[in-house]
């Protein structure tokens, strides 16, 4: 699985990947893989009352990406045990299961339970 952001013909780049651009309504084709690259926390904190199947404590950054002359920002959750400050670097880490699918309502098939954490560099 790779983490893309996609751009517009304008330039816009968004996370996640919307069939018209927010900023403009342009279509976006072009896909840029976030997946090798780091990103500067902006803001985290740590949720200790998680919904059922969310390891607890959750903690959760938001993160910046600087892609050529724009910057895209993701949400996510941490790696289990990283601390982090406000400015760190950090790069996404693949996970199979982001959280616990036997804890959930719905169907297991019907959702995805893979994703990206963030990891101090």
């Amino acid at each position: 699985m790779t983490m893309y952001a996609y751009r517009c013909p304008n330039g816009h780049v968004t996370y996640p990947g919307h069939e018209l651009c927010p900023e403009c309504g342009e279509e976006q084709t072009d896909e840029i893989d976030l997946s090798d690259r780091t990103a500067e926390v902006v803001t985290w904190t740590t949720n200790t009352a998680t919904p059922p199947g969310v390891r607890q404590p959750n903690s959760l950054a938001i993160v910046e990406f600087e892609v050529e002359d724009e910057s895209v920002r993701a949400i996510g959750q941490l790696a289990e045990d990283a601390e982090v400050e406000i400015g760190d670097e950090v790069r996404p880490v693949y996970a199979e299961e982001l959280r616990d699918p036997d804890a959930g309502i719905r169907e297991k098939a019907s959702q995805e339970w893979d994703g990206y954490r963030f990891d101090p560099v």
